[in-house]
């Protein structure tokens, strides 16, 4: 099994990286109403006096220092709400217990790797007939310093197995404990292509919405297509 420290090391690149996620999950305006650190713990502690559904919509604060929080930039919230509200099914790099946000090279990478997993969920819900569901497009502006890059691993490492997470897991545990910041690695739904794994928000500067996208359920996903925003409305 491959160790964190064979991995080599990538340099200070500015990258952007492409999101799609559920646009039932709205984004938590108070990551993005404060400047700072301090200044959010100051509005955290007034607000959760008038606001009761305040920390359900935070989610688990204790997973992540405040510390690493990119207070300031544009789309903080995007950017913080895969580790405060974390899939305890987990993920490829997570057993559940640690959030992970995961980008794609190309926004076609992430609408592969994203259309998989929605079509892999949907499928063992036997009622569902018809269904739309509307992603938002998220483009993300990053730095991979630090990350360890796992491209170096051929296509049929255990670390790339399409259903069998242990070997990612395991790399993934591994690279928290150690302090990295995330990890470069093989699109497995998109061969060719390449996808990375942020074990924090600290190396993001930006986040901005494009064009939505929507699949269309109708026993399985027969569609795929992205919407035209109308002039005033939101995304």
């Amino acid at each position: 099994m491959v160790k964190l420290e064979d991995l080599p090391l990538l340099a200070d690149e500015r990258l952007q990286g492409h999101r799609l996620i559920n646009s039932k999950f709205p984004p938590i305006d108070l990551f993005d109403d404060v400047a700072n650190a301090e200044d959010f713990a100051a509005l955290h502690q007034l607000q959760t006096l008038t606001n009761p559904r305040l920390q359900n919509e935070l989610g688990r604060l204790e997973l992540i220092p405040l510390a690493q929080i990119p207070f300031g930039i544009s789309g903080c919230s995007y950017a913080v709400a895969p580790f405060t509200h974390v899939n305890p099914a987990g993920s490829r790099f997570s057993d559940g217990s640690f959030g992970v946000l995961y980008l794609a090279d190309h926004p076609d990478t992430a609408l592969a790797e994203v259309r998989y997993h929605q079509q892999a969920y949907w499928s063992k819900v036997p009622a569902l007939k018809y269904e739309r569901f509307v992603f938002r497009n998220l483009s993300v502006s990053f730095s991979e310093k630090g990350f360890r890059d796992a491209l170096v691993l051929a296509a049929t490492d255990a670390l790339y197995h399409p259903a069998d997470y242990g070997a990612a897991r395991s790399l993934g545990a591994a690279a928290k404990r150690a302090g990295c910041p995330g990890l470069r690695y093989r699109s497995v739904r998109r061969p060719g292509n390449h996808c990375w794994a942020l074990l924090t928000p600290g190396r993001i500067s930006a986040v901005v919405q494009a064009a939505p996208v929507e699949m269309i359920w109708n026993g399985g996903i027969i569609s795929v297509n992205r919407i035209t925003a109308v002039p005033g409305e939101p995304t």
